[in-house]
Order: structure tokens, then C-alpha cells, then sequence
């Protein structure tokens, strides 16, 4: 019995035949045109195997390989497969996907996972690429602060592990939540980076991590996971708050952070857990996002991280929130182009985001509003600076810099909005919040 299975170039699978059915123990009605390849083999083998071999079945015409499945109900067995390009339209025509031709084996397969399959394998699970959208902001605040000597590296240290464990546990139960409410499970249109980005290579980039489906992890798990974060989230808080009052022999910014830290991790927590569940409330998903990724974390990081007493006041509202706007609002930007490929799902599922509110034409305006409000308030920050600055046309050039690879990811949007393509700028979305940032701390060195 041999199985044959035919993808595109996403791993969607769009034709199998009889054989396939029997060794894996699906209907077609449960695959074809819905779920990926990967659904086949163990979460850790297609982290650290499959692209190389969809690499050598480019490169050399064929690939062949004695790997581990896994079947429907969860059993592994070990199998040779062929895998190689597929050509639906014609050879002279691009290409349209792979062909895997599949046979069941005696031989004990083993397939070593090194270490650092088992590092991506835990960065998968918790998205923790993404943390660096907490992270580079608090370090911005850091910087301002450190101008005015009035920075404590320990509060900073301190301050960016709970964030970071905040972070992953709202990742990890915003999972949870998705998953257990079928909200992943409808998706079968995410974006996944493949091999189109050396950095981000192999990311889930949009529809979850898709952790539980590739048998990375449980559901309970990944909630058992989650709680575990959000312990040591809240013991750094506590060492922070017991440092601060150290520090300064106030309750002051004790104050400050107790209550945006527990502002942060409600609105992370009902993100998508039932009965306020942001993300399916008509852009309140989005502002959320913004909120707890911007004005909310560098406000918070500064009382934080300072090593002074500090009284709020408009002018501390002022610049800490105001340097939050345009960080706040890269992260949305994240946010909205990944909705784009979950636009179906989302729907079925009732999740009412911006882009499912507006549709996907309109929306394309939204992201370029966005990059208008970071550009227009990230230059009113820096307006002071800006007419002192000794290297003014490296600072003019920084910005316009900037600005053009901003319109170059519109222009991109706009275009490909409904499209496979669209990837590419996902992708860059998330190097332009990280590119941004560098350009901020740059300024500062500067």
C-alpha cells in the first residue's frame, strides 16, 4: 500500500489517494483543501527536517527520506517517503507544489532532535519571537531615563523578565483560548514564513502557533504553561515592588506599576477568554493592543524602572505616554496585516476584528492611518531634540529612511491584500517594529 499526497507550496494538501486515507485514517472531507501536510508528521520532525527537504527535492529533482508518521488517532509509524516538485501546469510553468509518494517500513527509524530543534520547539510554543514587541520599548524607556541618571539597571532587569513572562503567558492562553474555542481550527488559510525569510524562518506568523495541532504541546499544557508564567511574572513583580520602596522610600511608583501591571494582564487575559473577549469585539481587539503595547508599557516601565520617587503629573503623561503611541501602534500594524489571511475563520468563528468589520479593501487604510500617527508622533517627541541635534541630517535621515520602508510595505498591502503574496509583508511588518525601534535608540545615542 503506498500513500500519495499532492500539496501546493504551503503544504495545503490538495489531492490524496485511497492509500493515503487508509495509512493516515482521514476522510478526505477532513483534509483536502484544509490542513497541511505537517498535520502528518511529529511537531518537532517538521521543525527541523522538512524544510530541508523540500530544499533537496528542489534542488536535486527528488527527495528521499525514513522518517516517523503520526495517524489520526495519534499512533506513529515509520515509513520511507519520495518526495518531489510538482509541476500541475506544465514544467516550463512555475511551480505548483510537491508530490509525496508514502510507504509503510519495518525498519526502526530514529531521527535525532538536537538541541536547538528543542530551543525553536519552545519559542514555537510560546511565540516568544514576539516578546520583542515588549521588549524594545522598554528598552527606549530605559534610555530616556538613563539620560537623567535616573535609571535602576535592577528594576530595568527586573522589569523586562516579568514583562517578557507577561507576554508569554497572554500568548500562551490566547492560544489556549482559540484552540478550545475551534477558532484555530477553522483556520486553514495562516500564514506560515517558510523558507521566504532567513531570520523568521519556519514562524507562524498568522492563525496561532498552531502548537497544539502539530502535537508540540497539549491543550493542558500549554494552560499549565501559561499559569506557570504568569507565577514568575507576578514574583518579579513582587521583588520589584520590594526593590522600588528600597530604592526610593516611597509607595509612589509602587502605585504606578500595580496598576498598570494588573491593567496589563487583564486585558492580556481577556483578550480572548470568555465573557469580555476583546479580540472578537469590533476593534476593541486592536485597542487592546495597543494600549497594553504602547502608552500603557512605557508608562509603566518608567515608574519601573526609575530609581526616583515620581509624582504623576501632565508632563510625565505627556512624554511616557506619547513615546507609547507610535510603539503602541507598530504592534497593532502586527496585529491588522496578520488578520488579513484569517479574515474567513474569523468570521466563521464570530471574531469581529477590524478586518472582519471593515473588510479587507478599507483596512489596507487603517494600516496606513497607523503609520501616518507613528510617524506624525514620533517626530512631536522628538521636536526638541530635533532643533539642537548636532548630527541633524543623520537624524532627517533616519526618518526618511524610515518613512519610504513604511510606504514600500503599503504599497505591498495595497496590492497584494487579497493574495498569497501578502506574506512578504506580513513578514516586513514585523522587521519594520524592530527596524523602528533600532532607529529610536539610535537617536538616542546619537
Amino acid at each position: 500500500m503506498k500513500s500519495v499526497i499532492i500539496c501546493d507550496m504551503e503544504g495545503v494538501i490538495q489531492e490524496m489517494n485511497n492509500g493515503a486515507l487508509e495509512m493516515f485514517g482521514y476522510s478526505k472531507d477532513e483534509l483536502v483543501g484544509i490542513k497541511r501536510v505537517s498535520i502528518f508528521s511529529p511537531g518537532e520532525i517538521v521543525i527541523q527536517n522538512v524544510l530541508g527537504w523540500l530544499e533537496e527535492a528542489n534542488k536535486h529533482g527528488k527527495s528521499i527520506v525514513k522518517t516517523n508518521f503520526v495517524r489520526k488517532d495519534g499512533s506513529y509509524f515509520n515509513a520511507e517517503i519520495i518526495i518531489t516538485p510538482n509541476f500541475a501546469n506544465g514544467k516550463d510553468e512555475p511551480q505548483t507544489g510537491y508530490c509525496g509518494i508514502t510507504k509503510e517500513i519495518e525498519e526502526n527509524v530514529n531521527i535525532p532532535i538536537s538541541l536547538t530543534t528543542k530551543i525553536i520547539k519552545g519559542i514555537a510554543i510560546t511565540r516568544g519571537g514576539f516578546t520583542l514587541a515588549s521588549i524594545l520599548p522598554m528598552v527606549i524607556v530605559s534610555l530616556i531615563l538613563s539620560q537623567t541618571n535616573s535609571l535602576s539597571l535592577t528594576n530595568a532587569i527586573l522589569s523586562i523578565i516579568g514583562i517578557i513572562c507577561a507576554h508569554i503567558f497572554g500568548n500562551l492562553y490566547n492560544d489556549y483560548f482559540d484552540v478550545k474555542s475551534g477558532t484555530d481550527e477553522n483556520n486553514s488559510e495562516y500564514f506560515n514564513v517558510g523558507d521566504k525569510s532567513l531570520i523568521l524562518r519556519g514562524a507562524q506568523i498568522s492563525g496561532g502557533s498552531r502548537a497544539v495541532e502539530l502535537g508540540l504541546i497539549t491543550l493542558k499544557k500549554t494552560r499549565i504553561l501559561g499559569n506557570l508564567m504568569i507565577v514568575i511574572a507576578l514574583a518579579c513583580l513582587i521583588i520589584l515592588s520590594i526593590n522600588i520602596y528600597y530604592q526610593t522610600g516611597s509607595f509612589d511608583n509602587i502605585y504606578g506599576v500595580g496598576i498598570i501591571g494588573f491593567l496589563g494582564l487583564f486585558m492580556a487575559y481577556f483578550y480572548t477568554a470568555e465573557p469580555l473577549k476583546f479580540s472578537s469585539r469590533k476593534g476593541l481587539g486592536e485597542l487592546t493592543i495597543f494600549l497594553t503595547f504602547g502608552p500603557l508599557l512605557t508608562l509603566g516601565s518608567f515608574f519601573a524602572m526609575s530609581n526616583t520617587s515620581i509624582e504623576i503629573s501632565f508632563q510625565l503623561l505627556q512624554n511616557f505616554a506619547l513615546i507609547g503611541i507610535p510603539l503602541g501602534l507598530l504592534t497593532t500594524n502586527i496585529l491588522l496585516i496578520n488578520q488579513f489571511p484569517d479574515l474567513k475563520s474569523d468570521k466563521k468563528s464570530n471574531k469581529i476584528n477590524l478586518v472582519v468589520l471593515f473588510g479587507k479593501k478599507f483596512s489596507r487604510w487603517i494600516y496606513l492611518a497607523n503609520l501616518f500617527v507613528i510617524y506624525i508622533t514620533t517626530i512631536y517627541f522628538f521636536k526638541d531634540s530635533i532643533q539642537t541635534f548636532y548630527y541633524q541630517n543623520v537624524l532627517f535621515l533616519i526618518f526618511l529612511l524610515l518613512i519610504i520602508y513604511g510606504m514600500y510595505i503599503f504599497v505591498g498591502l495595497y496590492k497584494f491584500y487579497d493574495s498569497r503574496k501578502l506574506v512578504y509583508y506580513n513578514i516586513h511588518t514585523i522587521y519594520y517594529q524592530i527596524i523602528f525601534c533600532l532607529g529610536i535608540i539610535l537617536t538616542f545615542y546619537l
